[in-house]
């Protein structure tokens, strides 16, 4: 059973190596690296780790970059393919756990939540009172149980990246719901496990602005799911 970790990338070059030094090496079969145009020394560190690296040409966005991971990882013949950012945020040390539980399930999820209350750990409070509601609200609305709905940190059995059409959702960060809505919608099973992160300044994250047109594009996906 072959397993790829991918990390979709921009501007990782700080947390890159510490990232890379707490993955489990001997439970991967490849790591691949997609840069999204970074402007720092992203691939030049990635390519000295030894990790498979593909570079944007331009800036795509988050969305885009997770299509070329999976794309690549299908066509490197994963069964299983997990999807870790590289900005040390959520814990590689998992990645033996996530592969594990994912024999079990279609789908895992890495939830913050399931732990530690993230605010301990660092989240902003905004992001902890909208993730919560968020969860809330697509939890009543999908008829689901799940802790959250908002991680990054994710493990795929190959058949969902194959019945999935994710190559038609968004380039940017709404891509993460629309393909845990759609594994919902096609009756994938879907597991979790805990996940404690780390809030670091390097850490990468997204605005108010933009998280508040994150949440509304949540709910347009959600509601168009019935």
């Amino acid at each position: 059973m072959k397993v790829i970790v991918v990390l979709p990338a921009y501007n990782a070059e700080q947390t890159l190596i510490k990232t890379y030094n707490e993955i489990p090496l001997a439970e991967v079969d490849e790591i691949l690296l997609v840069d999204d145009k970074s402007q720092d020394s992203t691939v030049k560190l990635a390519s000295e780790l030894g990790l498979t690296v593909i570079q944007h040409s331009s800036n795509l966005g988050y969305g885009a970059n997770q299509k070329t991971c999976y794309n690549e990882a299908l066509k490197r013949g994963a069964d299983i393919v997990v999807m870790l950012h590289p900005d040390f945020q959520y814990d590689p040390k998992l990645i033996p756990a996530m592969v594990e539980k994912v024999k079990s399930f279609d789908l895992v999820l890495g939830s913050r939540f399931l732990t530690e209350s993230p605010v301990k750990q660092g989240m902003p409070k905004y992001k902890y009172v909208s993730n919560r509601f968020l969860t809330w609200l697509q939890n009543k609305i999908l008829k689901q149980n799940l802790s959250e709905y908002h991680t990054g940190y994710r493990a795929y059995q190959r058949q969902v990246l194959e019945r999935i059409d994710y190559n038609k959702f968004s380039d940017d960060f709404i891509f993460d719901n629309q393909m845990l809505v759609s594994a919902i919608r096609s009756k994938f099973s879907i597991g979790e496990i805990a996940c404690p992160t780390k809030y670091e300044k390097d850490s990468s994250n997204i605005n108010l602005l933009r998280s508040i047109k994150y949440g509304l594009g949540v709910i347009r996906v959600t509601l168009l799911h019935r």
